[in-house]
């Protein structure tokens, strides 16, 4: 079980959610050996900047907003649930990000898509659109 009882993880996640903020994404990882988390990093710079802070050494869990449009008329903002595996990550670490991502999700509720990556590539804005866009189902452009 994963110990996500720092209230920094709450606030961050709030301050994501936020309309009031220009925090856009939040990143949690392991202390040490243990299954506590904790909030590592926040930032205002998007998937770009997240990707940045993630280390291939590490299994962390990333919480992200984003936002795309439609079309001209509309503006969309949705949230997306990352569970990153880097390459360099130790087998019972990496066996564990699965199961104890549930409690992650107690703690980070709201998201419109789940994504698993492994390598800092498959985090790309473009594709995340579109399979929020196939996910929310209000696609006028054919996708």
């Amino acid at each position: 079980m994963a110990d996500v009882s720092d209230e920094k993880i709450t606030e961050a996640y709030e301050d994501v959610r936020s309309n009031k903020s220009d925090t856009n994404w939040l990143l949690l990882d392991y202390v040490g050996r243990t299954d506590k988390l904790s909030v590592t990093s926040t930032g205002t710079g998007g998937l770009a900047e997240l990707k940045d802070a993630l280390q291939d050494s590490n299994a962390s869990y990333a919480y992200a907003r984003i936002q795309y449009s439609n079309d001209k008329e509309s503006q969309r903002e949705k949230f997306v649930f990352i569970k990153w595996i880097g390459k360099g990550c130790k087998g019972l670490r990496r066996g564990k990000v699965s199961v104890q991502a549930a409690d992650v999700k107690n703690v980070l509720t709201s998201f419109s898509l789940e994504h698993a990556a492994e390598d800092k590539a498959e985090i790309d804005e473009e594709a995340l659109v579109i399979k929020l866009r196939k996910a929310g189902g209000a696609s006028y452009d054919g996708v």
